[in-house]
């Protein structure tokens, strides 16, 4: 996979977008507008509903990126907007700090891959035997999957949890990983709680439950590709294993004489356990690994092969 990604970023890295989040935090503050005007408009007109997009609704493939963000209502607002602007500069910390580690192309095919992946994952689930049409998700898991990335490259990171108490990006990590399999595997078993029951509604509630775990598994999917595609996995091979562990050998045991001694004079043999005021010396003009102390570095006669 990283082979891959090489490739296509020496073929297609001129057209990456520079600073790619900052149009990814527009379309997330859209549909943050969208969300307090009439979240409606987006479900009616511009959520990823397959059958609509299959009947000429085209536009529906791009526009399910403006999720709207859900608002409180009455006093609830104002604690909304203030979490909604500390999740924008959460996104923006995010997704620079990747670009920056991984270059601009590989996050933009981060993006890039979440989105065809989640088409992906909407087409499977309309053409399934459940013929879910509508992906309630949008692409609000995406968002949040860079968090993951973001903590394996900051691990010891401190963000101050409510604001008060300092807590480490990795257990945040851990803790957000355990609610989202938390989150799958609730929105499976009550999609099939729904499927229990007749009538349209019904399947219709149990279509948007099985949406929201494969939007999840998408997101996690996805993060986890780039993951393992940014491993090194030559440290594990058996043979450079093996190679490493008998460069160890070699260097332990390699250059060590009797007594363990590391240096011997190939004139006089003397080491520095004879003396320890002596300096060693190897000979650049030796043809192979002579070394002599230092009364016999320049009095030696040049080994010629």
């Amino acid at each position: 996979m990283n082979q891959i990604l090489n490739k296509l970023e020496r073929k297609f890295g001129r057209y990456a977008i520079p600073d790619l989040i900052k149009y990814v935090v527009a379309l997330y503050c859209a549909g943050a507008v969208i969300g307090m005007l009439n979240p409606q408009i987006y479900y009616s007109y511009l959520c990823l509903d397959m059958d609509a997009v299959f009947h000429g609704q085209v536009w529906r493939l791009f526009t399910f990126l403006i999720e709207p963000y859900g608002f409180a209502d009455g006093m609830g607002m104002l604690i909304s907007i203030i979490f909604f602007l500390f999740q924008v500069n959460l996104f923006f910390l995010f997704g620079r700090s990747l670009e920056q580690a991984w270059g601009t192309f590989r996050f933009n095919m981060y993006f890039f891959s979440g989105y065809l992946l989640n088409i992906v994952a909407a087409l499977i689930l309309y053409l399934s035997p459940l013929h879910a049409s509508v992906y309630d998700s949008g692409f609000q898991y995406i968002y949040w999957s860079m968090f993951f990335a973001f903590a394996l490259l900051n691990p010891n990171m401190e963000f101050l949890l409510y604001m008060v108490l300092p807590i480490k990006v990795k257990w945040l990590a851990i803790l957000d990983a355990a609610f989202m399999l938390y989150q799958i595997f609730s929105n499976i078993r009550y999609g099939f709680l729904y499927l229990q029951y007749s009538g349209n509604g019904a399947v219709q509630y149990a279509g948007m439950h099985f949406s929201v775990a494969v939007a999840i598994i998408v997101a996690m999917a996805n993060f986890l590709i780039y993951f393992f595609a940014t491993r090194n996995y030559q440290r594990i091979n058996p043979k450079e294993i093996h190679r490493r562990r008998e460069f160890r050998r070699k260097t332990a045991m390699g250059g060590r004489y009797e007594g363990g001694a590391r240096h011997r004079c190939a004139v006089c043999g003397r080491t520095e356990l004879d003396d320890e005021n002596l300096d060693f010396r190897f000979c650049s003009k030796c043809e192979g690994n002579y070394e002599y102390c230092s009364d016999h570095l320049f009095t030696h006669q040049h080994v010629r092969k």
